[in-house]
């Protein structure tokens, strides 16, 4: 029986790889997404567009706390693919049993803080009073069982570090199953209502929890961690705590963007919020893809970079962004072609207001899906290269030109100005990550040496 799956990211076609080990990923978010889109078609069938609007605005919210901490388990998991790159197995480990403790400490922070302040958030963001009794006890649920999130995100990290991005995906895989069976049976059967949904959400998870550790005891020997592992390495500590608090704030940020345009969003009523709901959720699975691609790119650059390889990364960056423009070649023809029959299935509405402005949002977003490959590719390669303050940097221009469209264009153009903000902001930041990029000279002197060793 084979043992584990890991791949080593260093010897191969650069391109191949990418593609191979970002699929397992992009699979398993499309499994990941049927939670909510379960959740989604089944509470708008069966208990209506106010339920519906209830899910749709605590999105940002849950975004924005668990936004941090899983954001930091990408930043440890760039650390453990550079020293399994650089075949430093000792240090690896040492990289996990900090990874570890690290999630546990994240886990308890961002429970208590999550669980406490929620409904004051709710508030805050100006919930509409038909829905917020539902938001709150829908997401209340989730964030009282975010460690199970965190550690599954940790499980799926530390194995995509070291080049094995299938298991995970074979995990989420039977939890979204069991998902989908849990919502019809504690909505329909049991009649909870939309909190019924939240504890098919969590349930499944610790499905996916069990299954990824029981793979990791039985079947990677490389993972097996001894109590010396666990010995405090300040070091070690602040490398995984700089590299994660980087992608952590770098996601928070986007969160706290998305929360200050749910603001505005929650101010244009109900119908403007499902169908904002639901365009978001159509984006989500478009966007997958080219978030996938990034990912797979900053593990493919992080392994490359341990291992000293400066011109496969380069290699590996510019095949990876003709895959981003070919998807988003596709996402443009299935949102111009089959928009309003994607809203319509969704919502399970004939309400033409929230079909015409979710497909509007659609049609206006996705012809800069090839600006926002370009974006999320550049930006998580700088991660895997140990730049970990220019992505920061960007996040924060989206952070401040999202406060902007709240303050300027939504008040003056309405819902139009939400819908073209992200545009406008995938431009700016593509544009500053591209500058960096170029204009790292200490990289451009990496691939040099690179080529002259040849």
């Amino acid at each position: 029986m084979e043992k584990n799956k890991i791949t080593d990211l260093t010897k191969g076609d650069p391109g191949k790889l990418i593609f191979y080990f970002a699929l397992p990923i992009f699979l398993g978010s499309v499994f990941q997404q049927m939670y909510n889109l379960a959740d989604t078609v089944i509470v708008g069938y069966t208990l209506g567009e106010n339920a519906l609007a209830a899910i749709g605005s605590t999105t940002p919210l849950f975004g924005l706390i668990v936004g941090m901490a899983l954001g930091m388990n990408n930043g440890f998991s760039i650390v453990i693919a550079r020293y399994f790159g650089a075949k430093n197995m000792d240090k690896m480990r040492q990289a996990v049993a900090m990874t570890i403790i690290l999630d546990l400490i994240i886990s308890v922070v961002f429970t208590v803080v999550g669980v406490s302040q929620i409904r004051h958030l709710l508030e805050f963001l100006n919930t509409p009073a038909e829905i917020i009794n539902d938001a709150y006890g829908y997401i209340v649920v989730i964030l009282m069982f975010m460690t199970v999130t965190i550690m599954y995100n940790m499980i799926a990290g530390v194995l995509r570090a070291l080049g094995d991005s299938r298991s995970p995906l074979v995990y989420l895989i039977y939890a979204s199953i069991l998902n989908v069976v849990l919502v019809f049976t504690f909505i329909l059967v049991f009649r909870w209502g939309i909190k019924g949904s939240a504890y098919a959400t969590v349930i499944s998870q610790i499905l996916s929890v069990i299954l990824g550790f029981n793979h990791i005891i039985k079947r990677c020997p490389e993972l097996k961690l001894s109590k010396g592992d666990f010995k405090y390495d300040g070091t070690m500590v602040m490398e995984l705590f700089t590299s994660g608090l980087s992608m952590g704030f770098m996601l928070s940020l986007v969160s706290i963007g998305s929360v200050a345009l749910q603001s505005a969003i929650n101010s244009f009523g109900k119908d403007i919020i499902t169908a904002h709901m639901a365009a978001r959720k159509v984006s989500e699975i478009f966007m997958m893809p080219l978030g996938t691609l990034a990912t797979g790119a900053a593990t493919f650059v992080s392994q490359n970079y341990g291992a000293k390889k400066y011109e496969r990364i380069n290699i590996g960056l510019k095949k990876t962004v003709f895959m981003g423009a070919i998807w988003s070649t596709i996402v443009v023809i299935v949102s111009f072609t089959s928009g309003p029959y994607i809203i319509k299935y969704l919502t399970g509405t004939n309400d033409t207001l929230i079909i015409d402005t979710a497909v509007r949002y659609l049609r206006i977003n996705t012809p800069f899906y090839y600006v926002l490959a370009i974006l999320l590719i550049y930006r998580s390669t700088l991660q895997g290269i140990g730049r970990k303050f220019t992505p920061l940097i960007s996040s924060s221009i989206e952070l401040l030109a999202k406060f902007a469209v709240v303050g300027f264009l939504a008040p003056t153009m309405g819902y139009l100005g939400v819908t073209i903000s992200e545009p406008i902001i995938w431009v700016s930041c593509a544009i500053f990550v591209l500058i960096v990029f170029y204009s790292d000279k200490k990289f451009k002197l990496e691939i040099k040496q690179d080529k002259s060793l040849a």
